[in-house]
């Protein structure tokens, strides 16, 4: 089993800050990629930012130079610093994986979500 816990999620005022992680852990062999989705009422889910095991980094148009992805020496933990928050960025949070258990494929792997409320 993979298991993917988040945490930092909460209310906060417009232009405020918020640092959101994720841990991975449990039977993983590989890491490939990990990063952030984010879905707001009514809306599909979409990506904010990814990490690859290569190092490089994706952003959506709309959080870039705001937020920032970032991961730990072991890259089994990634952050997501999201800065200058405007009600807009309001949605549930998932942290995403995509993941190889030992002697299997990589597959995606969800967080179970944490809500980030941007609201005066």
């Amino acid at each position: 089993q993979v298991q993917l816990v988040e945490s930092g999620g909460g209310l906060v005022q417009p232009g405020g800050s918020l640092r959101l992680s994720c841990a991975a852990s449990g039977s993983i062999w590989a890491i490939n990629a990990m990063g952030w989705y984010r879905q707001a009422p009514g809306k599909q889910r979409e990506l904010v930012a990814t990490f690859t095991d290569g190092g490089s980094t994706n952003y959506a148009d709309s959080v870039k130079g705001r937020f920032t992805i970032s991961t730990n020496n072991t890259k089994n933990t990634v952050y997501l610093q999201m800065n200058s928050l405007k009600p807009e960025d309001t949605a549930v949070y998932y942290c995403y994986g995509y993941i190889r258990r030992r002697a299997g494929m990589y597959t995606d792997y969800w967080g179970q979500g944490t809500q980030v409320t941007v609201s005066s």
